[in-house]
């Protein structure tokens, strides 16, 4: 089911911060592909989220999602292991803009901020979100369909818009 308007303001807000970001696809073959990403952002209005990914390491995923447009995003607060997952079957492809290309920095410090109270270094966290700049790509899709991941009773059921 396709969305006429954008995220509500409760799953803007929510994203609207340095959480963990995991992009899949599935290729042709249905085999699927993972990626982290290095940092989010979605539009003013909740219609469009912009995802930036290391294109080099996951070149097979950015493939995948230039030849099919499938791509699933799951936002996680690690503290809480709350969880939205975002989905749509017309993503896009693109070298990040100069805006884009500024996205990880600030995201990855906020990341390591959460990550912080849980015991995780600084050392850990830039590790493990190590990425070259010049192999950034971005993704783009429209929140098609938008569920609560967060484990428990309600695991998998839709967020409306």
């Amino acid at each position: 089911m396709r969305r006429e308007r954008g995220l509500d303001e409760t799953v803007r807000r929510f994203l609207d911060r340095s959480l963990s970001v995991n992009v899949a696809t599935s290729d042709h073959d249905g085999r699927p592909l993972v990626a982290r990403a290095v940092a989010a952002r979605v539009s003013p209005g909740g219609k469009r989220l912009t995802v930036l990914i290391d294109g080099r390491a996951n070149a097979a995923l950015v493939a995948a999602i230039a030849g099919t447009g499938r791509l699933a995003v799951v936002f996680t607060e690690p503290s809480t292991h709350r969880s939205i997952q975002i989905k749509d079957d017309n993503a896009s492809v693109a070298a990040p803009t100069v805006e884009e290309s500024a996205l990880p920095g600030p995201y990855i410090d906020g990341f390591i901020a959460e990550l912080a109270g849980m015991g995780f270094t600084e050392a850990f966290v830039r590790a493990v979100m190590e990425f070259d700049p010049a192999d950034l790509v971005a993704l783009h899709l429209a929140p098609a369909d938008v569920f609560d991941q967060t484990p428990g009773p309600k695991a998998g059921e839709r967020i409306p818009a």
